[in-house]
């Protein structure tokens, strides 16, 4: 049956923001040194006549949404991503479907495809654009618009989320497993008090004062201790090599050692990503096991492994997880961009799903959804997304239950694109104890304003 509060787009417009990185970001053999916001604005009207305006942000993450090709350079896969964000945004002008946002998301992203297709023809590159570049590209029109659903219904999106408000079940996104559920299941109705903060430990970050070449002295921390005392962190995120076992398991074993030493009384957490990097399971086992010999206390402090191998399941069926996920969750991160990568992982012995707001608010709800029904390990993870990104990631993580931590390390890289969110949302840009205070995003739309 129609509902009244469904709704349909008036006008959209995007902008673009460019961000120097304070120091360089290195991850799965790449090295980041800056960072192109796309930022969508989004009108929309309800059946009965009631209009309001939302908005959305998102980093352009080509060299994580697009892996490394022979055929395209990552100056190219950048502009090929920030053109279909623009071009996804125009179109939607054109967009008549009258529903839900996760309706009407669900229906326009089918032109997904011819939109990139699209763009990468009128830039001259030689590659089409993968699934998961196109979901970073679209993922600010998905914020915006649901944004801009709760604004003019003036509630939170995430007590919109109901078979009041919603046409159709989960069962017509998935399958019928999910008959007769909707995401209001799967959602807290208002987030969380306070979550700890991962803070990522790069492959290039010092951990020691003897590892700075020059300090930067623009008044932030500057070796892993120095982030510890000012952060009262105790959730570490730590970048791996993946071809590299015993700079592997030497990184492991030293942060441990560092976390150690700074506050021994501290309940430690950590997290290791390969993004994609090792060339097999056996790599996996391998790492695990010498850790275990050098380490018993950091194993025990490990919570997940993130996407070990080649995002592509299909291609690499031979890379099984069951022998490691019965040690440590291992989690898709790259790998998940649908709800068949999600049931085709589980087959393959992944016990885990990252969800990314980065790959859009409909998909992160859908699989966080799914997750949760088969019983995976869930994390939220950012892009290192700064300002209403990181406010938009945050309030995946405060309102799906079994999250227990928040990614954020745009702080860390990219200050500079905090500005003014930090003196808006104190709780949320400055951490206490190694806590963000996540009740505050309950305002309507998203769970916050702008104000910039």
């Amino acid at each position: 049956m129609k509902k009244s509060t469904d709704i349909r787009i008036k006008e959209v417009k995007s902008e673009t923001e460019r961000h120097l990185y304070r120091s360089p970001m290195k991850f799965g053999g790449r090295v980041v040194t800056d960072v192109v916001l796309l930022h969508v604005t989004a009108t929309v009207e309800t059946r009965d006549g009631r209009v309001g305006t939302g908005r959305g942000s998102m980093p352009m993450g080509n060299i994580w949404g697009w892996s490394s090709s022979d055929l395209v350079t990552p100056e190219q896969t950048l502009a090929a991503m920030i053109r279909m964000g623009e071009y996804v945004a125009e179109q939607a002008n054109q967009c008549q479907f009258v529903g839900h946002p996760l309706e009407i998301m669900h229906e326009y992203a089918k032109n997904y495809d011819a939109f990139a297709e699209t763009c990468v023809k009128s830039l001259s590159i030689a590659e089409s654009t993968p699934k998961l570049a196109q979901l970073v590209a679209a993922s600010p029109l998905d914020a915006a618009i649901f944004d801009a659903y709760g604004k003019t219904l003036g509630a939170n999106v995430y007590n919109l989320l109901s078979s009041d408000y919603c046409n159709v079940d989960l069962a017509f996104y998935l399958n019928n497993e999910f008959r007769g559920e909707f995401l209001d299941k799967y959602t807290l109705r208002t987030p969380k008090k306070q979550m700890p903060l991962y803070h990522l430990v790069g492959a290039l970050d010092p951990l020691t004062e003897h590892d700075l070449t020059k300090r930067l002295n623009d008044g932030l921390p500057e070796t892993l201790p120095e982030w510890i005392r000012a952060d009262g962190l105790t959730h570490l995120k730590i970048k791996l090599n993946g071809n590299d076992l015993d700079w592997d398991v030497n990184r492991i074993c030293a942060v441990d050692a560092i976390a150690e030493e700074t506050d021994e009384s501290r309940d430690w957490n950590f997290s290791a990503d390969f993004n994609e990097k090792c060339e097999s399971v056996e790599y996996l086992l391998e790492f695990l096991k010498k850790i275990g010999e050098q380490s018993p206390q950091a194993i025990k402090r490990l919570r997940y492994l993130e996407q070990p191998t080649n995002r592509n399941l299909k291609l690499y069926p031979e890379n099984k997880m069951h022998k490691a996920a019965a040690i440590k969750p291992v989690v898709i991160d790259e790998s998940l961009v649908d709800f068949e990568s999600l049931l085709l992982s589980r087959e393959q012995g992944y016990s885990g799903v990252a969800i990314k707001a980065c790959k859009g608010q409909s998909e992160a709800l859908l699989m966080g959804a799914a997750a949760q029904k088969y019983g995976m390990y869930l994390c939220v993870q950012d892009l290192t997304c700064p300002g209403a990104s990181f406010l938009h990631s945050a309030t995946l993580s405060a309102r799906i239950p079994t999250v227990a931590a928040i990614e954020g390390n745009a702080r860390q890289y990219c200050p500079s694109a905090n500005a003014d969110w930090d003196k808006e949302y104190p709780g949320m840009f400055h951490v206490q104890n190694g806590m963000l205070q996540t009740e505050i995003l309950a305002e309507h739309g998203l769970g916050f304003h702008w104000r910039i």
